[in-house]
Formats: structure tokens, C-alpha cells, sequence
């Protein structure tokens, strides 16, 4: 998990969209999620998160092949303890495995 989260950044997540998809109402909790096409608004507060997303290519390791979006994350009208708060829960919701 970072320890900063700046208003603009982009991340490659490694999942489909319809598991993205699936996933987005709950890392959002109690916000206000509206979706469209490849990107959705987060109300949060006051501000909002802009999220647009689009698929990649599958990273292939030797016969593997593991799916990948492209994704945009753009906050609006929040301070860094009010970016830091979301992601910190977005951030362990959207976690997949590993160790």
C-alpha cells in the first residue's frame, strides 16, 4: 500500500473488466458510484474520483497469459487525508492473492 496518493496517477491492474466491474461497488463502500463505458464517477464527500479504465494486451509468461487494464484514477476536490483514506480501503478490497 503507498503512503502518498497524488490528485493524477495511472495503475495496470491485472483483471478483467467484468471482474473490475464487479469488484468497484465494494472498494467504494458508501460512495456514490455512477458507471458509464470505460469509466465511472466516485462521489466522495464534497469531491469525486474520475476513473476510466481500458484493456491491455495479456502479459504472457512463458505459457500463461494474465489480463491487464490500464486505469486512471483523477480526484477532484479532496485533500491528500481524504485520497489517502479512500485508497487505503480501495486499495485492500481490490487486493487478489499473493502473499
Amino acid at each position: 500500500m503507498q503512503s502518498y496518493y497524488p490528485a493524477s496517477f495511472d495503475r495496470e491492474m491485472g483483471s478483467l473488466e467484468r471482474e473490475w466491474l464487479s469488484w468497484l461497488p465494494g472498494a467504494v463502500r458508501e460512495h456514490v458510484l455512477t458507471l458509464s463505458t470505460g469509466q465511472a464517477v466516485v462521489t466522495i464527500g464534497t469531491g469525486r474520483l474520475l476513473l476510466s479504465w481500458q484493456t491491455l494486451p495479456p502479459r504472457r509468461i512463458a505459457l500463461a497469459r494474465f489480463p491487464r487494464l490500464a486505469v486512471t484514477f483523477r480526484f477532484e476536490d479532496l485533500d491528500d487525508a481524504a485520497r489517502q483514506t479512500f485508497m487505503r480501503y480501495f486499495d485492500l478490497y481490490m487486493q487478489r492473492g499473493g502473499g
